[in-house]
């Protein structure tokens, strides 16, 4: 198979018009000898025909995901819709034998993530969960670093990602809100990049403590929703969360999150600490890594800023010169580019629905943590 028929579910949203621009980009910046990818179908359950079609001609507009799962023009199975349908869109479409590629979290519970993975073996399928952010190149460039133990022994992850999408207590309600739509709440949504950070860096984490906080506990419903203007919802899952933990490599870690922190437009930062060295990333510099080394003689010892450029192929595919940055929709480009190449070769790359299913049990451990006010382990399974 060299061209993998795809078909995008939750094609209206944004993530959906994001994958959607992903998979017609490919043949621009990776060529098609290794891999192809073709969307047969799109999915929305409120479809603008007129636009969705022109996104991507040919392929077939439609309301109802379950008319895709198992369509036999469909190799893999592209899903942008809200968190709560992740499982069972996920699991259909495994039972159909399809490729399956997921937006995060991959489920609402550790247990449906481990189901997931489970099936996926056994069906000898591809799967993918879209933790795109460590796809920028940078982010290989700082686990060479650490795999090469250039920076010694991991010691300490300090991890945080903030936006303020919710800064402002007026902001109106939306489906990222609703405990029932989104069980997990910025855990899972937020929470779930800066975990997939900890997993590509450091690995896997072992034991953790979390204080979850709803900062607003209700918002207005807005106008054009089925609601008048004085009509409020609750918010029933967390705005924020504070997280301490430690790695099965003996590290430790600091992270937080929220979707309420007002100014923070988009904040995203981590910092690696060993004991031979250290790393700094910080979003606003997108395709630079700081870089401090003890071998450094003593008076010249200070950070070094390094940026990523075309000795990665990734970043080459885009740009012949090194800091001309890279942003999230190409870091989407990449994933898909990536899912493409391992369907066709048969050769899962990270994140597989095993690491989703890893990450899924931080988010649960942390829900967990809160609700019970203590530490929470995390067992291998």
């Amino acid at each position: 198979m060299s061209e993998v028929k795809v078909a995008v579910l939750g094609a209206s949203g944004w993530m959906g018009k994001v994958h959607t621009m992903a998979w017609q980009s490919l043949p621009h910046f990776f060529g098609v000898a290794e891999a192809r990818a073709r969307i047969v179908a799109l999915v929305s359950s409120s479809p603008d025909t007129d636009t969705l079609a022109a996104r991507a001609p040919g392929a077939r507009i439609l309301r109802d995901w379950q008319e895709v799962v198992t369509a036999p023009d469909v190799d893999l199975v592209d899903i942008c819709l809200p968190d709560n349908l992740h499982y069972p869109v996920a699991k259909a479409a495994l039972l159909a034998g399809k490729h399956v590629y997921c937006e995060k979290p991959l489920a609402d519970t550790a247990a449906q993530a481990r189901e997931l993975a489970d099936l996926a073996r056994a069906k000898g399928v591809i799967t993918r969960v879209g933790h795109g952010f460590p796809r920028n190149p940078v982010h290989d460039m700082a686990r060479e670093i650490i795999r090469s133990g250039e920076i010694g022994e991991i010691r300490l992850f300090k991890g945080c990602q903030h936006v303020d999408v919710f800064g402002d207590p007026l902001a109106p309600m939306m489906w990222r809100a609703d405990g029932t739509l989104a069980p997990t709440g910025i855990v899972g949504d937020t929470g779930s990049h800066v975990f997939s950070f900890m997993e590509f860096l450091v690995g896997r984490v072992s034991s953790l403590i979390a204080d979850n906080l709803i900062v607003t506990p209700r918002r207005p419903v807005a106008e054009g929703q089925g609601a008048a203007s004085q009509d409020w919802a609750a918010v029933t899952n967390p705005d924020a969360s504070n997280m301490l933990c430690r790695f099965e490599n003996g590290a430790a870690g600091i992270v937080d999150f929220s979707r309420v922190a007002t100014g923070r437009k988009f904040h995203q930062a981590y910092e690696v600490y060993g004991t031979k060295g250290s790393l700094v990333f910080d979003y606003d510099q997108i395709n630079r890594l700081h870089f401090y080394t003890n071998d450094d003689r003593t008076g010249r010892r200070g950070y070094r800023a390094i940026d990523v450029g075309p000795e990665n192929p990734n970043y080459s595919a885009f740009l012949p010169l090194a800091n001309f940055a890279l942003g999230y929709n190409e870091t989407k480009i990449i994933e898909a580019w990536e899912v493409a190449r391992s369907v066709v070769t048969g050769q899962p790359m990270w994140p597989t629905f095993e690491v989703g299913h890893h990450i899924c049990q931080i988010v649960e451990a942390c829900m967990q943590s809160s609700r019970e006010r203590r530490w929470v382990d995390i067992a291998r399974i």
